[in-house]
């Protein structure tokens, strides 16, 4: 199953409104079709057509993975510019934005070496995507019960639990409480075309 299977259809108000017309300019920029785009991303032709005009709500990581195919950031997908960063975010400027069911803040400045990210998820959502990416990740457990697999070996986190680990390790995360669950998230930010995020659906439930 590719990543096009394990998105549901979302209306373009409930999706990030930004993302639309950046998919398609920063696919451009980087000079790369559709098709040769989308078969990177783990993705059908259709489908990222259907992000690129908003008819489609990305997930996260489907952001990531077309954040590393065109050579720039999740922030740059998002509509925010190099110009903006500032070593300072308040919290009053970091807007919650939905994908793929998960909610997130950026924490971080945008167009750094890596991205940080306030993560809320919820119970039931993306607990089957298994991530496989170059980079690391580092994550931190604010509030719930968070079940993290990583290769073979299952892992249970609680508050002030936390994981860094090298990213080409298989990986998926899933809320084990159906109040979800709320982490803080780092990871590196690898700017190349060639990057990519590989995303599965597996059989079976995480044990």
């Amino acid at each position: 199953m590719n990543a096009s299977d394990a998105a549901s259809p979302a209306a373009a108000d409930d999706g990030l409104p930004a993302v639309a017309p950046q998919l398609r300019a920063l696919r451009r920029r980087a000079g790369l079709t559709l098709e040769a785009a989308a078969r990177s991303a783990g993705l059908s032709p259709a489908h990222l057509s259907r992000l690129e005009t908003g008819h489609r709500q990305p997930s996260l990581p489907m952001l990531l993975a077309l954040a590393r195919i065109y050579g720039t950031t999740v922030s740059e997908l998002l509509g925010e510019t190099v110009a903006d960063r500032d070593a300072i975010v308040r919290a009053a400027d970091m807007e919650p934005t939905r994908a793929g069911g998960w909610t997130y803040v950026q924490a971080g400045a945008p167009g750094r070496g890596m991205q940080a990210l306030r993560v809320r998820v919820p119970y039931g959502s993306q607990g089957d995507i298994v991530r496989v990416h170059p980079g690391e990740e580092w994550l931190y457990v604010l509030q719930g019960r968070l079940r993290l697999r990583l290769g073979d070996t299952a892992h249970l986190l609680g508050p002030g639990d936390s994981a860094h680990f090298d990213s080409l390790t298989p990986h998926r995360l899933a809320a084990v409480d159906h109040d979800g669950v709320e982490l803080l998230f780092v990871h590196t930010l690898l700017q190349s075309p060639t990057a990519t995020l590989c995303l599965g659906s597996p059989t079976g439930e995480l044990p």
